[in-house]
């Protein structure tokens, strides 16, 4: 964690959209709720993002603390993701935004396109 990058923030607002508010940094979160996922299966719960976006991604996520990388040394190389405990703080407000997706889809009568097995 980068402590000069946070005392550059005017508001803990600003902070916490800085670390999650990647385009698909709060999707990378609520995939890893489920427990250890390998880049593949990121990749696959998120396929809206390109690869190299979504390596951008979890390196941010990486480097604010938020996730462990692991990479086994095999051939092919094996990459795991996990949440660190500051992640796991995540967890109850990635949730959240999903109950509220949930709620936004339901007003407008639309029915909720992804799966729910991570809530």
């Amino acid at each position: 964690m980068n402590i000069e990058k946070i005392k550059t923030y005017n508001c803990p607002v600003e902070a916490a959209m800085d670390v999650i508010g990647g385009k698909y940094k709060a999707l990378i979160v609520y995939e890893l709720i489920g427990g250890i996922r390998r880049y593949s299966e990121i990749q696959k719960a998120v396929p809206q993002a390109t690869p190299r976006m979504l390596s951008k991604q979890l390196k941010e996520l990486e480097e604010d603390g938020v996730i462990n990388r692991t990479l086994y040394p095999v051939v092919p190389p094996k990459t795991e993701y996990s949440l660190t405990e500051l992640g796991e703080t995540l967890v109850p407000i990635v949730v959240s935004l999903c109950k509220w997706g949930e709620y936004y889809f339901n007003i407008a009568g639309i029915p909720v396109p992804c799966d729910e097995d991570n809530t």
